[in-house]
């Protein structure tokens, strides 16, 4: 269902756009960013910035994380594309986590509703999330990262640079392979 079919089905529902601050960029216009899938070496995972609530985990930064490779997903609940990601993520978090592999969820709001921390609360249940999760409803995090879309992965190595930058649903082998590969 898009955009258009659900504000047809819930004609009170808003976009998170038309009550807080706009992700920047994100007018229609614009055209696509592309994003390399190697980024250039050196480039360091921002931090999380203006997180308002942390589940599944005490407050984090990018600082506590080196010497672990970090899987960092902007993702939003309601976001089908964001949901069909979800098996591969919680999946690698499971079977990687013992080796170094740290899976952290930025969860930023498209509509209104996806704010509310308790509905946050019930998709991490229903997905069986159970990495941290940032909420970022103020999309500084989000805004620290240059991000304009949802799903979005960010791989960075143990030394906290980003090696592998996916945006959307696929490429799951080639997430894994870069895993793997990064663990070593």
């Amino acid at each position: 269902m898009g955009v258009g079919a659900t504000a047809t089905a819930f004609p009170n529902l808003k976009k998170v756009s038309d009550i807080s601050p706009s992700p920047p960029n994100s007018n229609n216009t614009q055209k696509a960013k592309v994003v390399a899938a190697n980024p250039p070496a050196g480039k360091n995972l921002p931090e999380f910035e203006g997180i308002s609530q942390w589940l599944n985990s005490t407050p984090l930064a990018i600082a506590n994380l080196k010497g672990n490779v970090v899987l960092v997903q902007i993702w939003t609940f309601a976001c089908i594309n964001c949901q069909r990601t979800l098996p591969y993520i919680t999946k690698w978090h499971r079977q990687y986590a013992a080796q170094g592999l740290k899976v952290i969820g930025i969860h930023t709001p498209e509509f209104a509703f996806e704010r509310d921390i308790n509905n946050i609360k019930r998709a991490l249940q229903k997905h069986q999330i159970t990495y941290p999760v940032a909420v970022d409803n103020e999309f500084k995090t989000w805004n620290a990262y240059d991000n304009q879309y949802w799903p979005h992965l960010f791989l960075a190595d143990r030394k906290g640079q980003i090696r592998y930058d996916h945006i959307g649903e696929g490429a799951y082998e080639k997430t894994e392979q870069t895993i793997r590969q990064l663990l070593g």
